[in-house]
């Protein structure tokens, strides 16, 4: 890891990569899900799933607080643009 993102002793082992993998760009879906698996081994939504819980810790927070946020901020508008989908609004 770089000194900029420093390892945090409370956080996992699991936890300090997937930050470390998030900070990646992919240019397909398709890709990230399957470098997900191998490198996880797991499935995308359980990794999602992990992730999401993950984000919300403070300990994730104070590691990469960029990252952390960027994800947070990902995270809302996907769940505004589901809620207005559910709802028959649109978002524009």
């Amino acid at each position: 890891m770089t000194e900029l993102h420093a390892a945090d002793p409370t956080l996992s082992d699991r936890d300090q990569a997937m930050l470390e993998f998030e900070r990646q760009w992919w240019k397909f879906a398709g890709s990230k899900e399957e470098a997900i698996r191998q490198k996880f081994d797991m499935s995308g939504t359980r990794y999602f799933q992990i992730l999401n819980d993950l984000i919300d810790r403070p300990e994730a927070l104070a590691a990469d607080p960029l990252l952390v946020k960027r994800l947070r901020r990902m995270r809302s508008s996907r769940q505004k643009a589901r809620a207005a989908r559910n709802l028959g609004m649109r978002l524009d």
